[in-house]
Parts: structure tokens; C-alpha cells; sequence
């Protein structure tokens, strides 16, 4: 190196630090000891320049110390090579040595540096301080190992040292040391990792190193045992080798005694891990060290003495007693096939039941049970059995068996085991809840989810079904689970979303729509559309916040609008959607898609039908508001919606539910049909609807002129008189549809009952019997409203339309009503009956004037209350009608709707110029109490009308005489009790007293049926 001037070999060594360095940066295992190295070769960088500056002494020192300096950089470089590519495993045993190399060498490298520094103290001057803490540092370098590492490897050495190597052991340190060195605990990646392990033995062999490699023999030997390091072949050989040696035994044998040395003298069993005294005495360790610790100093066995107290593990005999068991275990499995195989329930499920135990016992028989068939014959066994314990115990055998194995997993899957497994989620809560575990771990793999096994679940149609169907019920344990298997198949395939969602499961769905890509969107609303949703789920949909998305949608291309727009029309008929599709502003962006005339029509369409739900069940305007909640002006929205009408070129898609709209609005407030009907062509848009060639269109016209006509008739009757026009209307009357009949009808019952011309034409156009059709069928609302329109033709001048409307049977019916209707149908019937029973004394006159009209046999008897031969369908009388009880009945009830019109109806029978007739008739129906007792309860106006009747009836002096008394006391009460009572109500009081006084001192005598 002398002849080598020295400013050469400084740039040579200072080249080789800076390579050394940034190569001890790549090195990846125990890289935190490898970084400080790193660290410090950099920082020699600095000192090695400064030299280069101020010109090194070329002496013989600072030749020697930058010789020294260069040995010790290479031994660094060597270092990091070395450990740079080795095997994980190899590195992760070998750590703590080398840590101590790396301490070692950086150590070395500051002694060096310091004899650097001592040859040219004057040149490095500058910078002295700096080299000295540096040369300080790495001369006191210490390095300590990953702690979590060096407890990896001291387990390992203490379990290598006491001969506890058992299989569990062997999986657990596996596991350990491949999460440590980062390598899947995945067979082929194990396998790669022992094969460059077991190199490194190699080479530790070749280079005489006896004690390294007998170390790593062991290790790799130990690890091998490991279940996901095992060798597939080498097991399958091993078992078939123990399978030849139990053929000597009997079949039907499930046990092989074992040898008497295999059992320990202390604890009278097998031994596992036994050990021996010095003397030869073998025990199971821990029944040892419990006897000395208990203070025994003999020998267990002979009971002698013992002077030596030091044990070891008897390997030999530890060999001998796995083999036992071994076979035992091949003499079981055996036994457990000719079990399954005589496929009874109870053999069935003693060999499930022994075939868990050996796998609890060794992991070993998991693949002994696999190679010898039983996992194909209880798998095949699952699907033909009836028997509901049977199948649990399958599953959880199953579960044992492909449980962290993916060999097993996938010869389940491949004989057709999903088949079987997804029928069983459907059944009971054990049975349902085995088989979300075992699909759980058929689905994972070491790394998580597979993905292979994943898709071919999904291919099961049923599983997406049988699975929400087990979600139904949350207390099951392993619901979550269940849930993380769907969601699981919900994003390999985004059909299983839309199949989740028809088993109404809406979660994945819901996510899609809230969160998806603009695509995912458009694919999981065009599916909800498709579904018919039940009220719950809209419910359900509307919590989950999907409408905000779908109102954004409503601003996307004519696709992402129709769609949107679509699932708005499904979800709008749930009330709280309404609400939130009017919190976040939703009802502008509608009313302005609908009145965009440039739109396509399915657009308008669908935006109109989404308003007509806003305004459906009674809400009308209530949700037509800004986002602040303030209401929308609504006189430029009805004239929008009348609009749509009266363009000839609009669709029925649009004109439909327009109309509606504007039906539901004006039903929801009176004030709105006045705004309509003042809009500019309200009425005349509405009137030629009657006669679209739309059926809905001329039902939904209908309603709204029902409605129109209850504030501007005039215009409507107009309309009806001209030509055809009520042959529409009787149509309507003769419609199935309810709603149409009641507006028909109720239309009818608002027009002025003063158009006798109307009235004449209904009838020759068969509207009366339309309405007494609807009587007779019709829906409660229709009926209600064709007994309005039934006084048009009840009119006690009109006896000619009295007399069809009794001819069509229309009086039976109203008896009906009496005593089994609404309350408003009991009021209208009544009073109709009033209405023909006013008549029944003239046609009762005229009967007796006409002999030809009223022809009768001498025995024929005379009615009580008009005196002559009565009948329903001459006279229309109450009496024959049997409606005067009801009628009471009525009184009795205590309505003060019902009860006006039934008094109404009885004063047709008691008449002034014969009181007694009509009287002692309300007396013998018992009608006069519930009619003093009208005095107690009812308003001013129905007393009124109870003293009118009252007043008459006491004309009768029997009656004043009979009630007279209870009269008087009711009277009085009524006079005192309050100062409230109008002068005339009060009048009519006194008018009464004073007959009731009149004939106080008459005879209390009354003959009953003397009017007769």
C-alpha cells in the first residue's frame, strides 16, 4: 500500500463507505441495527473528505490506521451481503448473533477511525470535536435484536432443549415466525421458505459448522410437523403405512391396548411426554416434578431412595407411544367408516362424535379422516339425511375439518357441499347457525377472503336467499358472521346485490346508491325499480337516506332522470318520504321538470306522478315547499296543471297524473277548489273532460266537478243539459269504480233540485235506478251521496218521480239505512222517508175518492195513522214500510244529526186536524219519552222541533193525560235551567204548559187503540 499514493487509497476507501452504506439501508431484516450502521458509515463520509481537503499525512501511523479502517469497511460490506438475501426463517433464529455481528463490526470501525484521527490530529483539527464523538459512539455501539423476535427464538430453543415438540407447538411457532418475518402461513409459501431454510443447513454443513447445522436441522424438523408445512404425499404414505399394520387386527376392534412401559406409575395413564431417573424409571414429566415438589425423594416406582434427583426425556419411548397412538387413531377412523357407511342415525352420529374427538386430539387425523373418504360420505350424508341433529353434527365435523386447511376446504366445495350447506341456514337456529360457520371458514383463507371459493358461492342462487332469511332474526349468534358472508358476495358480484335486495335485504343496495360510482348508481336504482316494494321497505329506504341521491340522479343524463325519477315514484307514497323529499328542496326541482315542456314526456310523466303522490292521502299542498319549508305559491301551479289538459297533443302519461294532481289538491282544502275554479278556464277545461276518450281522464273529471259543482253549480248543469251530456253522467253513475259513482252521485246531489227538466231527463235516461243501484252496492261514500241525489226525485210535489223512485225498491233500502249506515246515511234516510211519508195522507185521500185506483175487500184493515188501506207502494206508508221502530230507535241513539231528521220524518205522521191518530201511534211505537227526553240533551234547533211535534201530539187530551205528568216536570226543568233559550224556543215551552194545564183535571183513563 506504501508504493500506492495515499490520496489514492483515501478516494478508495472513502468510495467504499459510501457503497456500504446505502447498502446497509436496503438490508431488510433487523434493518433498525443495519440503519444505525449505515448512519455511521455516513458520518465518517465527512472526516474521510477532509482529509482528502487539508491533504492527509503520509506517514506510516495514518497508512496503518487508513489500511485498518479499510479492513473493517469491508467486513461491513461482507456483513451486509451476507444478511441481505438469506432465508427469512434462517434470519429470524439467527438474529441475536446477528445483531452482535453488526455491533461487532461497527465497534471495530470506531477503533479504527480513532487511530485515524490520532495519525493527523493537526489536519483534522477542524473538526475534531465532531470525530471524536463519532469514533466515541461506534466504539460503545450496542444493538439489541426485535424483543418480540428474541422471545420467538427463546421459546423456540427452550421447547428444542426440553424435547417438547408437540403438534400444536409446531403450528403455533410456525405461525409466530411467519407473521414475524412477514410470510403467508400458505403451504407454497411455507414451502419455499423451509426449502431456502434447509439450504442454509446445507451450507452450514458444508462449511463444517456442526452445531449450526444440527441446530437448524432441528428447527426445520420441528416446523415441518406444522399442518400448513406438512408434505400432502409424505402423510398419505405415512397412513397407509400405519393402515397395513392394523390390518392384523379385528375389524370390529376400536382399541389397541397399549404396552404396560407406555404407562406412567404415577398417574396410571399413557404418558405424553414421559421422562426418565437416572435409575431407568420412567413418568410423565409433570407427575415427576408434582412428586418432588411435594417433597417425595424416593423413586416412584421400586419406592428406593434416590441420590440422584435428575431427569430426561425418554425420545425413544416418547416415538414408541406416538406410533400407538397413531395406529389407534387409523383403528377409530376405520371404525367410524363402517359407521357411516351403515348410515343409522344413531351409528351416524357416534362416528361424527368420535371422528371430532380425533381431531381435537390430533390435527394429523384431519387428513388421515380426508384420505380414508369420510369427509366425501358425511358430506353426501348431509344432503339425503332427514335427521335435523344429524345434519348440526355434520356441520360442525366439517367445520373441524376444513378449518385453516385449504386442501379440505375446497374438496368440500368441490363435492358439491354448498348444495348441501345452504338449505341448512333455513331450518332451526343450531342447525342454521353450524352452517354459517363452516360457509364462514370455507370462505377464508390465510390472507382473509377467498375469492375463488367466494365466486362459487355466489353462483348459488339460494344462498343469497337463504342468507338474508338468517339475518331476519337478530338474535342468532353468528348473524354477524352471516351479514359479513353476504357482503362478502355482494362485492364480488353486483348481482348478489340486487338478489340480496329481492330478499329484502337492502343494506349493499342502500351503500351502492349513496356511495357508488355514477354506473353502480344507475344498476341499483334500474333494480329497485323493477321490485315491488312493500310499505316497510319504502320506509326502510327512506330512513336509509337513499332520496338525496336519487334527487341528485334527477340532474344526471335522461337515463340517470328516468331511473331516479322511477324510484321516486315508488318511495313518495310512504308519508315521511314526502317530508324528506320536501326538506332538502326536492318539490321545486319536480314543478320545474314537470313544467319543462322541452323535456321528454316520460320525464314530465314520471315527475308529475312523484307530485301526485306528494299530494295524495289527504296532504294536497302540505309538502309543495321551498327547502326552508315555506309553501310554494300554488294559483300558478293549479293553472300549470290545468294546462296540461288543454293541449290536445299531450300525452294520457302526462295528462293522467296531472289531472290527479290537481284532484288530490283541490280534495285536500275547499279554498283550493275555489282557486281552481277562478283560474283562467278552470270550470270549461275541466267540463270537456267528461268526454275524453281517456276512461281515467273522464273518472278523474268527474271527481272535480263533483267538487267544482259544490261551489259553482251553475255552470255544471249548463254543461249536462246539453246533448249527450247526461248519458255521461248516468255512465258515471253506473261505473263500478267507487270513487266515480260517489262523485257521479255527489255531482247529481249539488246541482239545483229546482231543474225540473234535469230531473225528467234522469229518469227517462235510467239515472234513478243507477242511484238506487249504488243504494244497493255502492261503497259507504257513494251511498251517502246517491241518497243526496235521491231527494231530487222525493220531492212531495213530484208525486209521479215519488212513485218510481218506490217502484224500483228504493223505500226497503232506506229502512236499511235506519238502523245499519254512517251516521250521515241514518240522517238522509230519515229524512227521505220523511219526504215520502208526507205524501202517504194525500195518497191515502185519493185512494178512497178512486175506487179503481183503490179497489179493496171489505176485510182489508185501515192504517192507524191514516185511516185507510196503506201500503208501501201506494202510500208509501212508514208504518207498512216498518221504519217508524227504526225511526225511534234513531231518537234514542241521542245524535243530534240523526235525531232531527227522525223527528222530521215522525212529524209526518200527526196532523193537526186528527192529533189523536197520529198521537196514540207515536205512543204505541213508544216514541213520546225518547222525544220529551230530546229536551234534556238535544241543542236549541232539535228542541224546537220536539216541542213543534209535542205541541201537536198534545192536542190528544189521552196522551196529555198519560205523559202529562213527566211532561210538565221536563218543561220546567227546561224553563229553569237555563236563561239561554231563545224567546221562541221558550214561547213554544209555554205553548205546551198551558195544554198540558188545560187538561189537568181530566180522568187519567185512557183507551188504548180507540182511534182505531
Amino acid at each position: 500500500m506504501e508504493f500506492i499514493p495515499i490520496g489514492a487509497v483515501l478516494s478508495v476507501l472513502l468510495n467504499q463507505v459510501n457503497k456500504t452504506a446505502q447498502a446497509a439501508k436496503d438490508v431488510v431484516f433487523e434493518k433498525e441495527s443495519f440503519k444505525v450502521l449505515s448512519k455511521h458509515l455516513s458520518d465518517i463520509e465527512p472526516v474521510l473528505k477532509e482529509l482528502q481537503f487539508q491533504k492527509v499525512n503520509d506517514s506510516q501511523a495514518a497508512r496503518q490506521a487508513l489500511e485498518s479502517l479499510e479492513v473493517d469497511v469491508k467486513k461491513a460490506n461482507n456483513l451486509v451481503e451476507k444478511y441481505k438475501n438469506r432465508a427469512r426463517f434462517y434470519l429470524l433464529v439467527k438474529c441475536r448473533h446477528i445483531v452482535n455481528e453488526v455491533q461487532e463490526v461497527t465497534r471495530e470501525i470506531g477503533k479504527s477511525l480513532a487511530a485515524l484521527s490520532l495519525a493527523n490530529t493537526e489536519v483534522l483539527s477542524g473538526i475534531s470535536e465532531q470525530v471524536s464523538r463519532l469514533q466515541n459512539e461506534m466504539q460503545r455501539a450496542e444493538y439489541e435484536a426485535s424483543e418480540s423476535r428474541v422471545q420467538i427464538v427463546d421459546k423456540l430453543n427452550w421447547h428444542l432443549t426440553e424435547q417438547k415438540l408437540d403438534q400444536n407447538f409446531a403450528n403455533d411457532m410456525l405461525k409466530e415466525i411467519a407473521k414475524a418475518v412477514g410470510v403467508a402461513v400458505e403451504p407454497s409459501e411455507i414451502s419455499k421458505e423451509l426449502e431456502s431454510f434447509r439450504r442454509e443447513k446445507e451450507e452450514a454443513a458444508d462449511r463444517k459448522e456442526r452445531a449450526e447445522a444440527f441446530f437448524l436441522g432441528q428447527v426445520i424438523e420441528l416446523l415441518s410437523r406444522a399442518d400448513a408445512a406438512r408434505d400432502y404425499e409424505q402423510i398419505r404414505k405415512q397412513y397407509f403405512q400405519r393402515l397395513q399394520i392394523i390390518e392384523r387386527y379385528d375389524p370390529k376392534e376400536e382399541h389397541i391396548p397399549p404396552f404396560k412401559a407406555f404407562v406412567c406409575c404415577l398417574t396410571k395413564t399413557v404418558m405424553d411426554d414421559p421422562v426418565c431417573l437416572c435409575n431407568g424409571t420412567t413418568c410423565e414429566r409433570t407427575a415427576l416434578e408434582a412428586w418432588f415438589k411435594r417433597g417425595e425423594n424416593t423413586d416412584p416406582e421400586s419406592g428406593e431412595i434416590l441420590e440422584d434427583f435428575s431427569y430426561r426425556s425418554n425420545l425413544q419411548l416418547r416415538q414408541s407411544i406416538q406410533e400407538w397412538k397413531e395406529l389407534n387413531y387409523c383403528v377409530k377412523i376405520r371404525s367410524c367408516k363402517a359407521k357411516l357407511e351403515l348410515g343409522t342415525d344413531s351409528n351416524v352420529e357416534e362416528a361424527l362424535d368420535q371422528m371430532q374427538e380425533l381431531m381435537k386430539e390430533n390435527s394429523i387425523n384431519k387428513d388421515w379422516i380426508s384420505i380414508e373418504g369420510l369427509t366425501d360420505i358425511i358430506v353426501s350424508i348431509l344432503g339425503t339425511s332427514l335427521n335435523r341433529e344429524v345434519k348440526e353434527k355434520i356441520l360442525i365435523t366439517l367445520e373441524y375439518v376444513v378449518e385453516g386447511n385449504p386442501r379440505y376446504k375446497n374438496m368440500v366445495v368441490e363435492s358439491q357441499g354448498f348444495d348441501h350447506i345452504i338449505p341448512c341456514l333455513g331450518v332451526d337456529s343450531n342447525l342454521s347457525e353450524a352452517a354459517v360457520e363452516l360457509l364462514y371458514e370455507l370462505l377464508q383463507n390465510r390472507s382473509g377472503w377467498d375469492s375463488s371459493v367466494c365466486r362459487k358461492l355466489s353462483q348459488q342462487r339460494s344462498a343469497i336467499h337463504f342468507l338474508v332469511s338468517y339475518l331476519q332474526n337478530p338474535a342468532r349468534e353468528s348473524t354477524e358472521k352471516a351479514e359479513e358472508i353476504l357482503m362478502k358476495l355482494c362485492d364480488e358480484d353486483g348481482e348478489n346485490i340486487v338478489r340480496a335486495a329481492e330478499a329484502e335485504w337492502y343494506k349493499p343496495l342502500i351503500g351502492c346508491i349513496i356511495q357508488g360510482s355514477e354506473s353502480s348508481r344507475i344498476s341499483m336504482v334500474r333494480a329497485l325499480v323493477s321490485m315491488e316494494l312493500q310499505e316497510q321497505t319504502i320506509k326502510l329506504l327512506g330512513e336509509a337516506e337513499v332520496i338525496p341521491p336519487l334527487l341528485e340522479m334527477v340532474s344526471g343524463n335522461i337515463e340517470s332522470k328516468e331511473l331516479s325519477l322511477s324510484a321516486l315514484v315508488k318511495l313518495s307514497g310512504c308519508q315521511q318520504n314526502k317530508q324528506r323529499i320536501a326538506a332538502v328542496g326536492g318539490v321545486p326541482l319536480l314543478l320545474n321538470l314537470t313544467f319543462s315542456y322541452h323535456l321528454r314526456t316520460i320525464i314530465i310523466a314520471k315527475c308529475s306522478q312523484v307530485l301526485e303522490q306528494l299530494a295524495s292521502d289527504g296532504d294536497g299542498i302540505k309538502f309543495f315547499v321551498d327547502e326552508a319549508g315555506i309553501q310554494l305559491e300554488i294559483e300558478p301551479i293549479i293553472t300549470n296543471l290545468l294546462a296540461f289538459q288543454q293541449n290536445p297533443n299531450t300525452s294520457f302519461s302526462v295528462r293522467r297524473p296531472t289531472l290527479r294532481t290537481l284532484l288530490k289538491i283541490c280534495q285536500s282544502e275547499a279554498r283550493l277548489v275555489k282557486t281552481a275554479i277562478l283560474s283562467p278556464n278552470g270550470v270549461s277545461t275541466v267540463l270537456p273532460l267528461l268526454d275524453d276518450s281517456d276512461l281515467e281522464i273522464r273518472e278523474v273529471a268527474i271527481n272535480l266537478l263533483f267538487l267544482f259543482s259544490q261551489h259553482d253549480p251553475g255552470g255544471v248543469v249548463e254543461y249536462l243539459l246539453r246533448p249527450r251530456r247526461l248519458e255521461t253522467l248516468v255512465g258515471f253513475l253506473e261505473n263500478k269504480n267507487g270513487d266515480v259513482q260517489t262523485a257521479a252521485a255527489g255531482l247529481l246531489a249539488n246541482l239545483p233540485k229546482s231543474e225540473g227538466s234535469l230531473t225528467k231527463k234522469l229518469i227517462e235516461l235510467d239515472g234513478l235506478n243507477a242511484i238506487v243501484s249504488i243504494l244497493r252496492s255502492g261503497t259507504i261514500e257513494a251511498k251517502e251521496n246517491a241518497l243526496s241525489a235521491l231527494f231530487r226525485f222525493t220531492d212531495p210535489t213530484n208525486l209521479e218521480s215519488q212513485q218510481i223512485v218506490v217502484q224500483l225498491g228504493a223505500y226497503p233500502l232506506l229502512v236499511e239505512f235506519l238502523e245499519d249506515g254512517s251516521v250521515i246515511t241514518k240522517a238522509r234516510a230519515a229524512a227521505l222517508i220523511g219526504n215520502l211519508s208526507a205524501s202517504s195522507q194525500k195518497l191515502t185521500v185519493l185512494t178512497k175518492k178512486v175506487g179503481c185506483w183503490c179497489f179493496r175487500r171489505a176485510q182489508d184493515p185501515l192504517c192507524q195513522a191514516h185511516g185507510g188501506a196503506c201500503s208501501v207502494t201506494t202510500t208509501f206508508c212508514m208504518l207498512e214500510a216498518n221504519a217508524l221502530p227504526k225511526l225511534v230507535n234513531l231518537l234514542q241513539e241521542k245524535n243530534h244529526v240523526t235525531t232531527y231528521e227522525a223527528i222530521q220524518a215522525l212529524s209526518s205522521l200527526v196532523r193537526e186536524e186528527n192529533p189523536s191518530r197520529g198521537a196514540n201511534v207515536l205512543h204505541q211505537a213508544d216514541a213520546i219519552q225518547p222525544l220529551l227526553e230530546v229536551l234534556d240533551w238535544g241543542i236549541d234547533s232539535l228542541k224546537e222541533e220536539a216541542l213543534r211535534i209535542l205541541e201537536v201530539v198534545f192536542l190528544s187530551k189521552e196522551i196529555v193525560l198519560y205523559y202529562g205528568a213527566v211532561a210538565r216536570l221536563v218543561l220546567v226543568r227546561l224553563t229553569g235551567s237555563s236563561i239561554t233559550e231563545g224567546e221562541q224556543l221558550k214561547r213554544k215551552v209555554a205553548k205546551v204548559l198551558s195544554y198540558l194545564e188545560c187538561d189537568s183535571r181530566s180522568s187519567r183513563s185512557l183507551v188504548m187503540g180507540s182511534s182505531r
